[in-house]
Formats: structure tokens, C-alpha cells, sequence
């Protein structure tokens, strides 16, 4: 992280598919065997610009593959992940899962708990006015 003292990591966190974009892609295709463009496109929500610059990088990782046919006549691209790919999400999402667990560990250690999550109704016993 920027600003972290020198000699620490980042939690064990996959810097390339830690960008919310990447990281939609690649959370997408690990759910297929491989996908066409368009469906990843639509599925992530992004641009084909977006999704464009995003695959190279991804590929330039080793973490997808890109393949290029035609339907038709009609040229195609279809996206997948590698097993490099795959690797990386799982330990990403292991490193997530481990910050998450630490956080919980310190809260018990000093008695503090999270906030309970937001159910869109009031509270039994509204805050007094000041």
C-alpha cells in the first residue's frame, strides 16, 4: 500500500487483478470455461475499451486468454482464465478472507464489534434529540 513502512506487503493481495475492474473480469470467467467478449462486457458492466485494455492486461499477466474465431462470417473474441488466473483469484480472495478475519480477531480482542449492517428500518428506540 502507498504509504506503508517500508518491507510490508500488501496482505498477500494480487496487485493485477486488485483493480474492481480486473477483478470483475476475473471473478466473471472463473465461473466458465471461457466467455465471449460481449457476454464479459455486458456481465461487468464495462465499455469495450474497458474490457479491451483490461484482457491485455490480464493476458500480459499470463492470467487469460484470448481467442480469436469467427460465427459466420462475423468475427469473434472469446475470454478465459488460466490456471494461473484461477490461482491468482482464489489466493486474492484468500488474502481478503484472512484481512477480514484479523480485523474480527482485533475486535474481540478489545470488545468492539462491526456495525450491524443496514436493514432499512428504524431502530426500536429512536436517538434522543439534542
Amino acid at each position: 500500500m502507498r504509504g506503508d513502512p517500508p518491507g510490508r506487503e500488501r496482505a498477500g493481495l494480487d496487485e493485477t487483478i486488485h483493480h474492481p475492474t480486473r477483478l470483475a473480469v476475473v471473478a466473471f470467467l472463473s465461473a466458465c470455461d471461457e466467455a465471449e467478449f460481449a457476454t464479459v462486457r455486458e456481465g461487468c458492466q464495462v465499455s469495450d475499451s474497458v474490457l479491451s485494455k483490461t484482457a491485455s492486461t490480464l493476458e500480459a499477466a499470463g492470467y487469460l486468454t484470448v481467442r480469436k474465431g469467427h460465427v459466420g462470417k462475423r468475427p469473434r473474441t472469446w475470454l478465459s482464465l488460466t490456471p494461473a488466473g484461477q490461482q491468482a483469484l482464489a489466493g486474492h480472495v484468500a488474502a481478503l478472507q484472512n484481512i477480514v478475519t484479523t480485523a474480527r480477531s482485533a475486535g474481540a480482542g478489545t470488545g468492539a464489534t462491526a456495525a450491524p449492517a443496514a436493514t432499512g428500518t428504524a431502530p426500536d428506540h429512536p436517538a434522543p434529540l439534542m
